[in-house]
């Protein structure tokens, strides 16, 4: 009989000690630091989706590049394949991630499109959502 234990991040007990910041950066310094693994895989995910491919120094491929994907007429064939994009995105740059739920939705009243990326962390209690709205 297999045992999976539940894996707990040591830095996640160590309340003093930042394991990266938040996104976006506004706060009243130049960095708000967070705390938790759970905070900082969803920063992770949002930095890389509004990364452009080549934007950042020495690793080229690095970047979801959802922002190619504004000004593009919003139809559901375009819906579909930012769906299957984002998928195989993550499946290729966060291996330690598992995809529960991937929706690409469309307000054509107020020309947005909002992604939501449902995802946890197997063997551990993190269960996530991020929602990226574009308009």
């Amino acid at each position: 009989m297999a045992i999976n234990p539940t894996q707990i991040f040591p830095n996640d007990l160590r309340p003093r000690v930042a394991i990266g910041f938040n996104l976006p950066i506004n706060g009243n310094s130049v960095f708000e630091p967070n705390y938790q693994t759970r905070e900082a895989i969803k920063n992770n995910l949002i930095n890389f989706f509004l990364t452009n491919p080549g934007e950042r120094p020495g690793n080229p491929e690095f970047g979801g590049g959802l922002r190619a994907f504004i000004f593009s007429q919003i139809e559901q064939d375009n819906l579909e394949y930012l769906k299957e994009d984002i998928q195989n995105k993550i499946i290729q740059n966060f291996t330690n991630i598992i995809l529960n739920k991937v929706e690409v939705l469309q307000q054509s009243d107020q020309n947005t499109i909002i992604v939501k990326i449902s995802y946890s962390i197997p063997n551990t209690n993190i269960n996530d959502e991020l929602e990226l709205n574009f308009n």
